[in-house]
């Protein structure tokens, strides 16, 4: 079974649907959650559901950097660390085919909460979990990512960008041959990722290339140790 006991997890948009799922699920392997959500009445029911000894609410606007700060603040404050900063939140949309049906407002405000929200929520994440030398930065994207017509272009964009937002992000945060998680690769390190995808918990992953590197793979460009000498 996954464990996550003794980790504490800030998760935004985690009052209904998904996130909710989320906090259910990592506060069930043992994590100690912060719910940060703008839907006060549904964030306090879930929080409630699992007790204040496991879960905490706090009001919290992703657009809003004040916001995402005083979260991560409460949440240092309150447990001692920041292990798992989740970007949950975000907001979708009826496809619309047609690129004239869709209207620049509602385009803007899917980029300001969908994108805008995880840059700010990864910022403020980075900045108590680099001096820690460990932490974990999860974003939630969509199939709108590589399938276009399956969402409104507005949230596609929004999903295109945050993937390149992610492989940026962890880049620039890593600085040497290893990962934001501070670990060295062991063979059990392999193991338990073919592990998870042995499990049921892996049930609804199918074709799917699990690179277990620590980050090898995206940060050898910030290195430049694979590109050839000037001329």
């Amino acid at each position: 079974m996954v464990g996550l006991e003794g980790k504490v997890a800030l998760i935004t948009g985690g009052a209904n649907n998904i996130g909710a799922c989320i906090v259910k699920i990592f506060a069930q392997h043992g994590a100690e959650i912060i719910i940060a959500d703008v839907e006060d009445d549904l964030g306090q029911s879930v929080s409630e559901s699992l007790g204040p000894s496991n879960c905490t609410y706090i009001h919290c606007d992703v657009t809003n950097e004040d916001h995402i700060k005083n979260a991560i603040d409460k949440t240092v404050s309150t447990y001692g660390k920041l292990d798992i900063m989740f970007n949950n939140a975000r907001i979708n949309d009826p496809p619309k085919p047609r690129i004239i049906d869709n209207k620049k407002a509602d385009f803007e405000r899917f980029l300001t909460i969908n994108m805008t929200g995880v840059f700010l929520g990864m910022k403020n994440a980075a900045r108590v979990m680099v001096p820690a030398r460990s932490g974990c930065i999860l974003s939630t994207t969509s199939l709108g990512s590589n399938l276009c017509r399956a969402s409104s272009h507005a949230y596609c964009c929004s999903k295109h960008a945050l993937v390149g937002l992610d492989d940026y992000d962890f880049e620039k945060v890593t600085t040497t041959l290893g990962n934001l998680k501070g670990v060295t690769l062991w063979a059990d390190n392999v193991v338990n990722g073919a592990l998870y995808l042995a499990s049921d918990e892996a049930k609804y992953v199918n074709g799917h290339n699990l690179f277990i590197d620590g980050g090898f793979g995206i940060v050898n460009s910030a290195f430049k140790i694979f590109q050839y000498p000037d001329a």
